[in-house]
């Protein structure tokens, strides 16, 4: 599993994207208003910021979204092909930036509690079935014994009977 981030500065495209990534099996995504450091420091009224800085940031005080996914390993090259469709190239200035986390737990969604559920009764069957003892073998176990004997083959005295 993987935590797929993408910071989506293109915000005209976030509804088909989402619609592309809904359609393409990419349920699940928590999308959130965000903004970069330049953005957020361009609107201060501060001493940090010199005015060429400011003048170069001007056009770019759009926020943007972030938009978080929790995605099985197989489903990146899917989400990206649906990004780079809808949004255009990421190396393109002023698109986003993609980039996965690995997981190693995740609960909470609907696959990862169906799963746990099965899990779950699966455990529960085995430990209701009755146990053999370890001396008791089963019957088909005792009959290789007997043709094969101990080393795989049939000894003298099981080929005389």
């Amino acid at each position: 599993m993987k935590l797929m981030v993408l910071i989506l500065n293109r915000t005209d495209a976030l509804d088909n994207l989402l619609e592309g990534l809904s359609a393409a099996g990419l349920g699940g995504a928590t999308i959130i208003e965000s903004s970069g450091l330049a953005t957020t420091l361009s609107r201060l009224d501060s001493s940090f910021i010199s005015s060429s800085i400011r003048a170069i940031l001007s056009g770019s005080e759009e926020d943007n979204r972030t938009i978080l996914s929790v995605i099985r390993n197989d489903q990146l090259d899917i989400a990206r092909k649906v990004i780079y469709n809808t949004v255009g190239d990421l190396s393109s200035p002023n698109t986003g930036i993609l980039f996965t986390v690995p997981i190693d737990f995740v609960e909470g969604t609907r696959k990862n509690r169906r799963a746990f559920e099965d899990m779950i009764q699966n455990e529960q069957q085995e430990a209701e079935k009755p146990q053999q003892p370890a001396d008791e073998q089963p019957e088909e176990e005792k009959k290789k014994r007997k043709f094969f004997g101990r080393k795989g083959r049939k000894t003298e005295e099981e080929q005389e009977s």
